[in-house]
């Protein structure tokens, strides 16, 4: 058995146990008691994000990684680095609401590189894709897996990422479609 996972009771630990009416424990509980697991988990507050722009023509991946914090500087440099690709044509990147995304700074450096910024309806991300491609990467290198400490949690994250031309190219090709769940004259109730 993996020394990341052990029996969540131990001869340290209390357990509760269902007794009857006179305090014996219940026999049949007993025998029906299942062993609870915990996976161990790493402490630290360190944060590793990523901002990231999704080609959904060439299916690529282009981000900008930090430790510290997202905020109008990082969409800026996401923007120089969408710039960098030199595409021709125009270029329209969708984005959510988030306060470093939509200000006049960022507003300014887009009209500047010819990119269009275009800002989805509040409480949409249905509508976004790289919300699909997070909940993609997380899924593979973060749910359900021990990382010791900070660096072998940023590698898993960076390796999945680094899969996503190649390895994890055939389970993208259908999770990241032009296709979108809308809803149509949806009645609204409000309290």
């Amino acid at each position: 058995m993996a020394t990341w996972f052990r029996p969540a009771l131990s001869a340290d630990e209390q357990a509760a146990v269902l007794a009857d009416r006179d305090g014996h424990p219940d026999p049949v509980i007993r025998r029906r008691m299942l062993v609870l697991w915990a996976v161990r988990a790493a402490s630290g507050r360190q944060r590793f994000n990523v901002l990231g722009a999704w080609d959904a023509v060439t299916r690529r991946l282009l981000s900008v990684t930090n430790t510290t914090v997202v905020n109008t500087d990082t969409m800026c440099q996401l923007l120089r680095a969408i710039a960098a690709e030199g595409w021709v044509g125009p270029v329209t990147v969708v984005l959510d609401n988030a306060r470093y995304q939509r200000n006049k700074v960022v507003q300014g450096l887009a009209a500047e590189l010819s990119i269009r910024l275009l800002f989805l309806p509040s409480y949409s991300p249905n509508l976004n894709l790289i919300e699909r491609l997070w909940g993609f990467a997380k899924r593979r290198s973060v749910y359900g897996k021990y990382h010791p400490d900070f660096a072998s949690f940023r590698a898993a994250i960076e390796d999945t990422l680094a899969g996503i031309p190649s390895t994890y190219a055939e389970a993208l090709q259908s999770l990241m479609t032009l296709e979108f769940q809308t809803f149509e004259d949806v009645s609204l109730l409000a309290a």
